[in-house]
């Protein structure tokens, strides 16, 4: 079997798992969709910096905590079955920010299951993909919590999962206001901070 070093090797409409995606020794970045390739760009300034901000204000509140935070690249592969071989998960995702409480949830790869809370950064190619297909999946996984970043709106979109397993949407969040998460109990995020890049 050849060793795959270039995107163009990989047929676009095939279907993958985690333990091809191993053994890929390709430079872009990419994630799995239930199997499906997506190509990830490179985050711009403004993207890196609402990043760092938020990165800032979760690892400052979760400093000797249970939890932990974690920004891209970090392999996060989404099931609901926590010991599943590399060969069946064909979810594999590097949301910009995540938290995770359960330490049985990570290893040396990242984190196999889902994370409590999950945040994503909206760039101009891809908000389709975040605000519907991921949606989706970090719904049926059992992501706690779903932060959605618009910088272009200075706003942001949370997603909290009810007992019936559906996300719920909350008012939406926009600059001037704080932030406040169940998943960390006391933080406060002031989004004026967060937009200052």
């Amino acid at each position: 079997m050849p060793v795959i070093t270039s995107l163009s090797q990989l047929d676009p409409q095939g279907t993958y798992t985690y333990a091809d995606y191993l053994t890929w020794q390709i430079q872009e970045r990419v994630e799995l969709l239930r199997g499906k390739i997506r190509q990830m760009a490179a985050p711009n300034r403004v993207h890196q910096g609402i990043s760092g901000n938020l990165h800032r204000y979760f690892s400052n509140a979760l400093w000797k905590s249970p939890c932990k935070v974690y920004s891209a690249p970090f392999d996060v592969r989404l099931t609901r079955f926590n010991k599943l071989k590399n060969k069946e998960v064909t979810t594999v995702v590097q949301p910009d920010l995540c938290v995770i409480c359960d330490p049985e949830k990570l290893d040396a790869r990242g984190c196999i299951g889902a994370p409590d809370l999950v945040i994503e950064i909206l760039s101009p190619g891809n908000s389709q993909t975040e605000m519907k297909d991921k949606f989706d999946l970090y719904e049926e996984a059992g992501v706690l919590e779903y932060w959605l970043v618009h910088p272009g709106e200075r706003s942001v979109q949370i997603f909290q999962l009810n007992e019936n397993g559906l996300y719920i949407g909350l008012r939406p969040y926009i600059s001037g206001d704080t932030v406040t998460t169940p998943v960390v109990p006391g933080m406060e995020v002031p989004l004026a901070d967060v937009f200052d890049v």
